[in-house]
Parts: structure tokens; C-alpha cells; sequence
């Protein structure tokens, strides 16, 4: 446990940004599963992979190389289809 001030206010800051984070990441995973399940608009939720995916990136959650990575993997899933 911290005993700095300055320590235990890190550890409530690092709290609400993990909370944060987590919705982005769990945005593109459940847009990932949906994608792979199949389905009519697969070309839509592609695209609405790549904007999560992308955002991720603008907020620092991810690489931008992760980001680049999953993109890639995704868009040779679908060419594989």
C-alpha cells in the first residue's frame, strides 16, 4: 500500500484510466467476435473494427503497431472468406 500522498493519488488516477481503457479494448473485442461469427454486414462491422481499433490507438491504449497488426489479420480473414 502507498503511504505518500502523492502515491495514493496515483493509485486512484491509474484506477478510473484502467476503467477507461478497458471499455476501448473491449469495444474492438466484441466487434472482433461479431466479425468472426459471420453474418449480413460483415463489411459494415469491419468497418466499425478499424475506427474502434484506430481510436484505441489515438488514446494510447494500444501500439500503434498492435493496432496496424490486428487491422492486417482482420482484413486477411475476410479476403480468406
Amino acid at each position: 500500500m502507498p503511504i505518500i500522498k502523492s502515491a495514493k493519488k496515483k493509485v486512484r488516477k491509474d484506477k478510473k484510466r484502467t476503467i477507461e481503457n478497458q471499455t476501448y479494448v473491449k469495444a474492438f473485442k466484441e466487434t472482433l467476435k461479431e466479425i468472426k461469427k459471420g453474418g449480413k454486414n460483415v463489411k459494415e462491422l469491419a468497418k466499425k473494427y478499424y475506427s474502434q481499433i484506430d481510436r484505441a490507438v489515438k488514446k494510447n491504449v494500444i501500439h500503434k503497431n498492435k493496432g496496424n497488426r490486428l487491422k492486417s489479420k482482420i482484413k486477411k480473414f475476410l479476403s480468406a472468406k
